[in-house]
């Protein structure tokens, strides 16, 4: 990494979370001093949280990751919270860093801002042609409001802002748990559970056909930390791998990699989300030099491990 982080201070909002400490350690690694704020001192859904941390650290630079996220399920069962929280998050941290007339704020958005029906691969001229997906349209406007503060402040107050969309992330340190997880770490949770009890099949929500798109979280760091060096514009950005996979194959992969030799039965009771993901990451490449490096199974593999690894401390939890 280049000289560009070294003695900087950084606040990395969700800095103790999955995304977050990989983005910790590559900014540490690079020579920045950061800090991480603890939602018991600092709720970002105040404003005056917000305004508290910016007067006690006092950064060169604020990298906002912080979210209130889940899988299918969990946005099913909190469409309020997730859309209050996170657009308070959002609409409080950016008005607060432009009064601390903070040098430049990072934001992250999410996939599930874009249409439903969006063409493939989703280009970042499309996040405005339809409606998000309706099992995840609250937390995915609240996301995106970001992108039209960034954009109005930036053409308004000057301020230097960017709003990144990342598609699906997945890897070590992720969040198992069933009933909040994503699609990856959910299907490995359920495959080694099934492979040591000796189940001789594994239900799946939906029907399998849905296509997703996935980038491994340590790249995920590198695309982020990229924008924040190089990127000075509130144009929206996608992060993403560039490919696509339905999740009946996803499946049959996993279940490889955790090494479960049992039958997949698909619960077309439960919602399958989007049809189809798959980004245009060519924005990234162009205007910040971002390519995806982790290859899949490599990803997948390193993220069964971790599980196997860490699986009664998870499990505990």
């Amino acid at each position: 990494m280049s000289s560009f982080w070294n003695g900087r201070r950084v606040v990395v909002t969700g800095g103790a979370g999955f995304l977050g400490s990989f983005v910790v350690e590559r900014l540490r690694g690079a020579g920045a001093s950061v800090v991480i704020p603890r939602s018991t001192e600092y709720d970002l859904v105040d404003r005056g949280a917000s305004r508290r941390l910016l007067a006690d650290t006092r950064p060169d630079l604020v990298i906002h990751l912080a979210a209130r996220v889940g899988g299918i399920g969990a946005n099913r069962e909190n469409p309020g919270r997730y859309l209050f929280d996170n657009a308070m998050m959002g609409l409080g941290l950016f008005e607060e860093c432009r009064l601390a007339h903070i040098p430049k704020l990072v934001a992250l958005g999410t996939i599930c801002a874009y249409p439903k029906f969006a063409p493939i691969p989703f280009k970042e001229d499309d996040l405005w042609n339809g409606y998000p997906e309706e099992t995840n349209a609250p937390y995915g406007i609240a996301k995106k409001m970001m992108l039209v503060q960034s954009q109005a402040y930036r053409e308004q107050y000057g301020m230097n802002s960017v709003v990144l969309f990342p598609v699906n992330l997945y890897g070590p340190r992720d969040n198992f748990d069933l009933h909040s997880s994503h699609v990856i770490p959910a299907m490995v949770r359920k495959f080694v559970a099934a492979r040591e009890s000796g189940e001789a099949e594994v239900s799946l929500w939906g029907d399998g056909t849905p296509t997703r798109e996935f980038l491994y979280v340590d790249d995920a760091a590198e695309g982020i930390l990229l924008a924040a060096e190089r990127y000075d514009a509130s144009d929206p950005v996608n992060l993403g791998s560039g490919a696509e996979i339905a999740i009946a194959d996803l499946a049959a992969i996993i279940a490889r990699a955790a090494r479960y030799q049992g039958r997949f039965v698909w619960d077309t009771s439960k919602p399958n989300g989007q049809p189809r993901r798959r980004l245009d990451v060519s924005r990234a490449r162009e205007r910040f030099g971002f390519e995806a490096k982790t290859p899949f199974d490599k990803g997948l593999a390193a993220t069964v491990a971790y599980y196997e690894e860490h699986r009664k401390e998870i499990e505990s939890r």
